[in-house]
């Protein structure tokens, strides 16, 4: 357990600690079982003994076809759930698949090996593990979220990760969207994660269960892949027609504005400012996304929003909307 002493510096250190229930990772995984069959998958940010990516993918071995599972966990040799990641270093662990018959895994099944770093995914150890790696499947830091993707990307992988919405936003993972270099996967909304003791209460979103144990849920997760799946490919169905009323368009840019995602009309072929949620039901094979900066009425207007239309920028009238994505029906 840890020491009292350090439970103040992790209180002033990011909150990155959200524990995956096992039923939203196996919710999640059964659409991609035909991605897995001989390949090797890494958890890069698990401790392999208490994580529910860890039992997934090992209790689930045989019926994938996996070839290997590679865990690994920052600075955090003790069990407890939440060890406050203060030991000196981490560790990984190798299975390929049960030997004995008894097709649960076993200590003597599991390879078992001391990092020489802290386990952080950044590390040049770690990384070699990545190389070796074909899908990578894990909850990585929300605070590192875009250093994390990013890594992902330089190395060419393979990827299934947990993330907030409001991620779609940032320059760089929204440029990935544009770029059809990630996506939204299928389940999208609420999710409960198991937190740390010392975790600022809230007023909302927040409860312990008859155990004590911290719980907080957040209305704005989703998965982020780039693995092919069925629902990337159906389309969106479109019954509105439009209207100039009804579709007023941007101060500032050259596209009208949509509130609903199911209100996009069926009529309308230029760019059209629309919610983020459309991402959830993005056919690229139906739409393209543009960037709202080639849409600009005004060139000298300064670019904000990488892409995005946004705040003052999403004026009609001189009010600001929510933000939008503009996007045109191929």
């Amino acid at each position: 357990m840890a020491k009292n002493g350090s439970l103040g510096k992790a209180r002033d250190a990011k909150e990155d600690e959200f524990y995956t229930q096992l039923n939203d990772i196996s919710n999640e995984l059964k659409y991609y079982k035909e991605h897995f069959k001989g390949k090797t998958v890494l958890c890069n940010c698990d401790d392999p003994r208490v994580s529910n990516f860890f039992h997934y993918f090992s209790y689930n071995f045989e019926t994938l076809g996996l070839k290997k599972l590679i865990t690994t966990c920052y600075k955090n040799q003790e069990r407890d759930l939440f060890s406050q990641n203060n030991s000196e270093k981490a560790i990984s662990l190798e299975y390929c698949g049960e030997k004995n018959g008894s097709k649960v895994p076993t200590v003597e099944e599991i390879g078992i090996k001391e990092l020489q770093g802290d386990g952080d995914f950044r590390s040049k150890e770690c990384i070699e593990l990545l190389k070796e790696a074909d899908i990578v499947v894990t909850n990585p830091p929300f605070s590192l979220f875009r250093e994390y993707v990013a890594q992902l990307i330089e190395y060419d992988k393979k990827f299934l990760i947990i993330g907030n919405q409001n991620a779609i936003t940032y320059k760089e993972i929204f440029k990935l969207f544009r770029e059809n270099k990630i996506w939204l996967g299928y389940k999208a909304g609420d999710m409960s994660f198991k937190v740390p003791d010392y975790y600022t209460p809230r007023e909302t979103r927040y409860w312990q269960d008859e155990t004590g144990q911290k719980w907080r849920s957040m209305g704005n997760i989703c998965w982020y892949t780039n693995l092919d799946i069925a629902k990337r490919h159906e389309d969106l169905i479109l019954y509105k027609s439009y209207s100039k009323e009804e579709y007023p368009n941007y101060d500032l840019y050259n596209g009208i504005n949509v509130n609903k995602v199911t209100d996009i009309p069926a009529d309308y072929n230029d760019a059209m400012g629309v919610p983020i949620t459309f991402l959830d039901k993005y056919n690229p094979e139906q739409f393209e996304i543009l960037d709202a900066n080639d849409f600009r009425k005004n060139e000298n207007v300064p670019i904000k929003q990488h892409g995005l239309i946004k705040d003052k920028d999403g004026c009609i009238n001189g009010k600001p909307v929510y933000a939008r994505i503009l996007i045109r029906r191929k």
